[in-house]
């Protein structure tokens, strides 16, 4: 048996078990084999159910992975297909099962299953989650998404590839071809291409041209930066080098802050609530500066410059160490100082203390508006 068919198998299986722990649920595979050569590669499974009385037909098709650009495709085959299952197996129907479309795949993103709930269409993916809206019963199970999505999405949103994320969003309204996005992003090509082939699998991205010409625009840039939200909220915060700076406040510590580094030829960006502030006011005192630095010879330098002193407790100033530049994209010059991109002043909020994610946000709703 070929291994894919073998995988398929197992996850049939493994969704018949889900539906039998179901209450007042008798579940039960039926048949295994082409519809044809009109049937489009699908195989004909059925799995006929008894919920408390009542007998349902569920007519299964499966995929390894669904996302949202996919659904459209799916419900339309699972519409035709059924129907044409349902004609074939009249002897399981006629005794009064209504046919109901069901899809059943590896990983399913949340995105798809929002759209497969909204057209009433039952899935089940191996992570766990089953929906299953059926008259007089209905079923709902949201478990975390398998590992094999969690991984595609998570690398996403790390190294190179996050450039090319904080490149869209910052300029979402635009069409880019993936040479002026790689440039604008400071990365290659192929790494603009493999990411962009990830996101129009989200159904984020609007495409028009063809070959060379061919663009992309950003249509959901909210659904992209929840997504990154999600993920930050899940990812340990960087370590902080932390100092104190005598006699200094926070509004002073930065006009400091820019004369030594400036002077030192250091690049860094001030983010986090103090950067928040010039841009949108919410707190009523900041006591700490945080900045991003591009760690080099000159750093340890200005910090000795600065006045300032390690210390565990009571830090008015803590260094984020990047080690790219491309961690610095879209930082912005504000009063001769160098203020990071709102998108990264956001994610950099989100890992804070205190009120951070309180302003995190006001920032987003008053700075970023989506």
């Amino acid at each position: 048996m070929p291994e894919s068919t073998l995988a398929e198998n197992q996850l049939i299986a493994r969704a018949v078990e889900a539906l039998r722990e179901l209450p007042e649920v008798e579940a039960e595979l039926h048949h295994r084999e082409p519809l044809g050569k009109h049937g489009g590669g699908i195989h004909d499974v059925q799995i006929t159910l008894r919920v408390a009385g009542k007998f349902f037909v569920l007519m299964v098709e499966t995929r390894k992975t669904v996302f949202p650009r996919d659904v459209h495709q799916v419900i339309w085959r699972l519409r035709v297909f059924w129907q044409l299952r349902a004609v074939r197996h009249e002897r399981l129907t006629e005794q009064g099962g209504k046919p109901l479309p069901f899809l059943v795949a590896e990983s399913i993103s949340p995105g798809a299953k929002e759209l497969l709930r909204s057209e009433r269409i039952g899935y089940y993916d191996s992570g766990g989650s089953l929906y299953l809206p059926a008259p007089g019963a209905y079923f709902y199970i949201d478990k975390p998404p398998p590992k094999i999505l969690e991984k595609s999405v998570r690398t996403l949103f790390t190294g190179r590839r996050a450039q090319v994320l904080h490149t869209l969003l910052m300029q979402h309204q635009n069409w880019f071809g993936v040479t002026d996005l790689a440039r604008q992003a400071k990365v290659s090509p192929a790494t603009v291409s493999q990411v962009l082939t990830e996101l129009e699998r989200f159904d984020w991205l609007e495409v028009r041209g063809q070959g060379p010409s061919k663009e992309r625009h950003l249509r959901e840039p909210a659904a992209l930066l929840d997504a990154w939200a999600k993920h930050i909220a899940a990812t340990r915060p960087p370590s902080l080098r932390r100092y104190y700076v005598p006699g200094t406040k926070a509004d002073a510590l930065m006009v400091r802050i820019g004369e030594v580094f400036d002077a030192r030829a250091v690049e860094y960006a001030i983010t986090h609530e103090v950067a928040a502030q010039y841009y949108a006011p919410f707190l009523s005192t900041v006591s700490q500066v945080r900045v991003r630095v591009l760690i080099g010879a000159n750093i340890d330098a200005a910090i000795t410059d600065l006045g300032a002193r390690v210390v565990n407790d009571g830090a008015n100033l803590a260094i984020i160490e990047t080690r790219s530049p491309g961690e610095l994209l879209f930082r912005e010059q504000v009063s001769g100082l160098w203020l990071a991109s709102p998108i990264q002043i956001y994610l950099d909020l989100l890992q804070g203390e205190g009120r951070a994610r309180e302003m995190a946000e006001h920032f987003r709703k008053e700075r970023i508006r989506f």
